[in-house]
């Protein structure tokens, strides 16, 4: 019965040392330890000093027996070598182990349970390094308590004199202290286990929330950040992270807020509040715990608590985005790791609208380099072909002008880098009426057209058939043929323009500087296509030259 009394009384301390290890887990050193995170020096020095407190704490709700304290200090030394390690394991020992034999609280085996406890924090030490290899840590906890404890009992046995008082006290607390120490260390390490569990879930939940935002905002913000994008971002996130209101700013400027405080944090008004500010000139997320220091001058603004991330582009701060709760200290560790990865997130979307948004303006650069390298020759030429038609027949100087009217036009367009198919033909075809006119027979012309109308890149075709003329035909001397054909290939539309010029021999997949804009045209194409859809060139020395342009249909 005395035996069974002792455990009970040992189980009843280890209820409170249960509760104190609860609170703990909510601490991030406490936690780092558990998942295995952060194992720095500091936080060696800071779990000893827990462990060792929980030694102690298990000293001083012992109860004494025959001269002598049953107690749970074991469990804190155990625990603290099994998961700390060496430096954890042997110092938390060394604290509860000399508080024991230091501070005067009664028995004579004060010397012996010194020894005993700084023993125990090796045993938990070399255990540390077995605690990856095996499934049931707690179990392994067990075992390496009751050889702890089997040690303790030992070295009282032989250190503390007189020899039967010591003998007999071993007799009397060897059984309950082993039993419920063992069980306390393999309870101990379960509870450890399922912190470690419950911020598995919390991780795999916070991912499953960026996920669903992120699908929906990625592609909104990819247009870049500005009133429009901002509100519909915060809405989104608004609505699936459950939070009491949303905020996004460019520099100082509200762009959006969604949720309470909306009446009067408003669009295209400046930043209201010094929190924000803050993380402004800082470039550092803060988390604010109340409405003082969130800092807003309405005193009827109902956000109590935030947590604020910087927006960047390219290593340069240009915004943030605010997660708020009405409730002081109201931001859990699950919203700071979505507003952090929401934020790192969006930087890279906003950095990745802009690289979109340069290439654009590089294709309308590269379009506009097209238009400015209309001939100027070609130009005078054809005024001068029309000048000497008006005395010959001006029914075709009329014409010719039209067809210089239309040319011009269509290659100073403004805003039209996509364009029907059925106009890059005319384009083609009035540039080819104005060049027959000057040379007559020595240009023929061949089209044939076989599809329904779609879409392609301005300024595409004409610059490929100018070169096809200027560098096929006219260098030969009786002339030749251009033979224009667009098809309908399936996946894609073929167009293929062909001359029996004098070619080349030099083979090349990639078109060189030779003639007007075929890099320009050929980069173009890649752009918008891909870097399957450049130009496909074939050519023969006195054969001709044959270029190959694909546009795909899913883009058509």
């Amino acid at each position: 019965m005395e035996i069974f009394k002792i455990a009970l009384d040992l189980v009843n301390s280890l209820s409170l040392m249960f509760v104190i290890t609860f609170l703990l887990s909510k601490t991030n050193s406490f936690k780092n330890l558990v998942l295995n995170k952060q194992n720095t020096f500091y936080n060696k020095i800071f779990l000893t000093i827990i462990f060792g407190l929980f030694g102690i704490f298990g000293t001083y709700y012992g109860f004494p027996i025959d001269g002598a304290i049953a107690n749970s200090r074991a469990i804190g030394v155990v625990v603290a070598g099994l998961l700390g390690g060496p430096v954890v394991g042997i110092g938390s020992g060394l604290i509860a182990g000399i508080h024991r034999w230091a501070i005067d609280i009664g028995g004579f085996t004060a010397f012996a349970c010194m020894l005993s406890t700084i023993c125990e924090g090796i045993i938990g030490s070399i255990a540390y390094k077995y605690k990856n290899k095996v499934k049931r840590k707690w179990l392994l906890g067990f075992y390496i308590t009751v050889v702890a404890e089997i040690l303790q009992m030992s070295i009282v046995a032989i250190v503390v004199k007189p020899y039967a008082s010591a003998i007999k006290l071993v007799g009397k607390i060897a059984i309950p202290m082993t039993l419920v120490n063992s069980v306390g260390v393999a309870l101990f390490i379960i509870l450890l286990e399922s912190i470690y569990k419950e911020q598995q879930r919390e991780a795999a939940a916070q991912s499953e929330l960026a996920l669903k935002i992120a699908d929906k905002t990625l592609p909104i913000l990819r247009n870049g950040i500005n009133r429009e994008t901002a509100l519909a971002t915060c809405n989104i996130i608004y609505s699936i992270a459950k939070v009491d209101a949303v905020a996004i700013t460019e520099g100082s400027e509200i762009l959006a807020h969604v949720g309470i405080g909306s009446d009067h944090h408003l669009p295209g008004e400046m930043i209201k509040t010094s929190a924000t500010k803050t993380v402004l000139e800082t470039e550092k997320s803060i988390i604010v715990e109340n409405h003082n220091k969130i800092g807003c001058q309405n005193k009827s603004c109902k956000l109590k608590s935030a947590i604020i991330v910087p927006l960047a582009k390219k290593d340069r701060v240009i915004g943030v985005l605010k997660i708020y709760k009405t409730k002081e200290n109201g931001i859990s560790d699950v919203d700071v790791q979505l507003a952090e990865g929401l934020a790192k997130l969006f930087s890279t979307q906003i950095e990745l609208a802009e690289i979109d948004y340069n290439a654009k303006l590089l294709s309308k650069a590269e379009l506009k380099a097209l238009q400015a390298q209309i001939n100027p020759h070609f130009l005078f030429n054809a005024l001068n072909t029309i000048v000497s038609m008006c005395r010959i027949n001006p029914e075709i100087a009329r014409k010719l002008l039209i067809n210089l009217g239309n040319f011009l036009r269509e290659g100073f367009k403004e805003n039209n880098d996509i364009v029907d198919i059925d106009n890059e033909i005319k384009h083609v075809e009035a540039y080819l009426e104005i060049e027959q006119a000057r040379f007559g027979d020595k240009l023929k012309v061949v089209y044939d057209i076989n599809t329904d109308n779609f879409q392609i890149p301005h300024l595409i075709l004409q610059p490929l058939v100018e070169n096809a003329v200027k560098h096929g035909i006219y260098p030969k001397k009786e002339g030749g043929t251009i033979a224009i054909a667009v098809k309908d290939g399936g996946d894609c539309y073929n167009i293929k323009i062909e001359d029996n010029g004098v070619g080349f021999d030099r083979p090349f997949e990639k078109p060189t500087n030779h003639g007007i804009g075929i890099n320009n045209i050929d980069k173009r194409l890649k752009s918008i296509y891909g870097s399957d859809y450049g130009l496909k060139i074939e050519s023969k020395k006195s054969l001709g030259t044959k270029v190959l342009v694909n546009i795909p249909k899913r883009s058509a």
